[in-house]
């Protein structure tokens, strides 16, 4: 009776197979789970750094004209966000022309379509939209992601119909 010790070539390739395919699956899940970890990351600095800015933005502007609110501006959150820039940019409201919806055979068109035009100049003048965007260099790409507000000057006066306020 002959006792045998050891391996065989193909048991031991066999389980060098098993080994590996179990190193590669744990290999591209540790790095799957990575690239997830920074990518809440970067998207939780965003979130931070928008919130930051557009504060900022607001406080400074607060108790300024509509005129007084730049129409770009850029800058960086410095050295310890090196990979993130930001811009503002603002522009006049334009409130959408609502008119062709107000049209029909009534009587009193014509006034009410004077109305919506004063009220529309009215809107436009007294609303800034003001726009906070935080860029993001990735190594393939920058990315941008942004946040809209609205300045409303309270000091505008509305005139309906034939000058009454």
């Amino acid at each position: 009776m002959t006792h045998r010790q050891g391996f065989t070539l193909l048991e031991v390739l066999i389980a060098v197979a098993i080994i590996s395919a179990s190193m590669i699956t744990l290999s591209l899940a540790t790095m799957g789970n990575n690239l997830r970890i920074r990518k809440t990351a970067l998207n939780n600095n965003v979130a931070v750094l928008l919130e930051r800015k557009m504060t900022e933005v607001e406080a400074l502007y607060r108790e300024k004209t509509l005129d007084e609110i730049p129409e770009e501006e850029s800058g960086d959150f410095g050295s310890e966000y090196k990979q993130y820039r930001w811009t503002l940019k603002s522009q006049k409201f334009e409130f959408p022309d609502l008119s062709s919806l107000l049209i029909s055979q009534d009587q009193g068109e014509e006034m009410l379509l004077t109305v919506m035009k004063q009220t529309q100049e009215f809107i436009s003048k007294s609303v800034k939209e003001v726009t906070v965007s935080v860029f993001v260099k990735t190594p393939a790409r920058e990315i941008e992601y942004s946040v809209t507000t609205y300045f409303v000057s309270y000091d505008e006066e509305l005139t309906l119909g034939g000058g009454g306020n």
